[in-house]
């Protein structure tokens, strides 16, 4: 048991930095009193003590603002940061290192029997406001964003943002290094395309620099055919793109008016 406190304190650490000692996370974290009222009432519920346990869940729902049901199946290291309104359903199944923010809902869509909540894999982490409805899997290390509304399995490492949530994938390694290379090559800074921050003007930006890609390795083809052939077409240096020729407009991006 103290192993498993031990535990939960270190989570919070690692997750939050305005945690500043035990003693604080211990009397003063809403989300961790939650955590630790639900196992005492996942176990009574374990032991057929379905009313009893649902007493104390009701008990832990007035103390804290979250609400979870007795019947949830909750890993280890789950970390609920302030977590006023949460609610997470009977069926529910959230795996070990999962990070929830508040008024988050683990919710149904159906009042039939059975498996009817969503499941939530290793390292998942889910923004405030977000909505995950239905009996479908969240794959390890995803992230939903804040106010998604989630209703359809999500693939491991995949981000889903928006109303309907939206699965947006992560580039692979090799493309975000040929991305670099061609805007390195470009004296492009590619400021703008950002692995963390899926919007529409990097997802732009990145199919712009793999076109070039592309484009570039064909005229490198096309130049040594035409060399072979005798040819000095192509022995010519393109002409330099300076970065400050960009700096101006960068900066406009960076000011408020620009955003």
């Amino acid at each position: 048991m103290f192993e498993r406190l031990r535990e939960d304190i270190q989570s919070v650490f690692h997750r939050d930095p305005a945690a500043r000692n035990a003693f604080e996370v211990l009397t003063c974290y809403p989300g961790m009193h939650a955590i630790w009222i639900h196992r005492l009432s996942g176990a009574l519920w374990g032991m057929g003590w379905k009313w009893l346990a649902r007493l104390v869940s009701n008990f832990g729902r007035w103390l804290t603002g979250i609400e979870i049901h007795p019947g949830a199946k909750v890993g280890r290291r789950f970390f609920i940061d302030h977590g006023m309104g949460i609610v997470i359903g009977e069926t529910a199944e959230i795996g070990d290192d999962v990070t929830l923010y508040q008024g988050v809902t683990l919710g149904g869509t159906s009042w039939n029997k059975g498996k009817r909540h969503p499941t939530l894999e290793d390292g998942v982490v889910v923004g405030a406001g977000a909505k995950v409805l239905g009996p479908f899997t969240v794959g390890a290390g995803a992230k939903v964003g804040s106010n998604a509304v989630v209703t359809k399995a999500v693939p491991a490492g995949a981000t889903v943002v928006g109303i309907p949530g939206r699965i947006i994938m992560k580039s692979s390694d090799e493309q975000e290094a040929k991305r670099k290379a061609m805007a390195e090559k470009l004296g492009f800074d590619a400021y703008g395309v950002s692995e963390d921050m899926p919007d529409p003007v990097a997802r732009a930006i990145g199919q712009l620099l793999d076109h070039l890609q592309a484009v570039d390795g064909r005229l490198e083809g096309m130049c040594g055919a035409l060399k072979d052939l005798g040819s000095d077409y192509c022995a010519k240096d393109l002409p330099e793109l300076r970065q400050e020729d960009f700096a101006e407009v960068k900066g406009e991006g960076d000011s408020p008016v620009g955003r």
